[in-house]
């Protein structure tokens, strides 16, 4: 029985960490699916959940996509092999996606955030969205239009119940 559960889990998406800040805070315009470069006990402590992406952030440099400020905790039982928690991670993009994410960060008011860091078929993966920033009136409009989505369907399933 626990091994047609490992399966599962391996041959679908499993999700370590989510940046559920990133909708309120910004307009999602295009979402990019990278690979990421990770040691040995960064993958062991992914698998274990132990991923924050609350201030991280994506760069272009020098023509490499690059994660900062993601924060994936020590793997206990790796010792003295262990990684540093917040070292930059080198995203794996193909160079017309990198061109093309470059190009739309140089506008103004654009930038890079990490949504999840999740596994795909086992292998690690982070999705990235270009995005703008939000004011404080967009976030309240945003909470206004999400309130009165949820009245609508309670009122409409409180009516079909009757």
């Amino acid at each position: 029985m626990a091994k047609a559960k490992k399966s599962a889990a391996v041959s679908g998406e499993h999700v370590v960490a989510q940046n559920r800040a990133a909708s309120y805070n910004y307009h999602l315009l295009e979402r990019v699916e990278a690979g990421m470069v990770l040691l040995g006990t960064e993958v062991k402590a992914l698998r274990e959940g132990k991923a924050n992406l609350r201030d991280a952030y994506a760069v272009i440099r020098k023509g490499e996509a690059w994660l900062v400020n993601s924060h994936i905790s020590q793997y206990s039982p790796g010792g003295p092999f262990n990684h540093v928690a917040l070292r930059p991670r080198k995203l794996l993009l193909k160079r017309e996606e990198i061109d093309k994410l470059a190009g739309k960060t140089e506008q103004k008011g654009l930038t890079l955030v990490p949504l999840r860091i999740y596994f795909k078929n086992g292998i690690a993966k982070c999705e990235i969205a270009v995005a703008r920033g939000k004011k404080q009136w967009d976030r309240r409009q945003t909470e206004r239009e999400k309130e009165s989505r949820r009245e609508t369907q309670e009122a409409l399933h409180r009516y079909r119940r009757r």
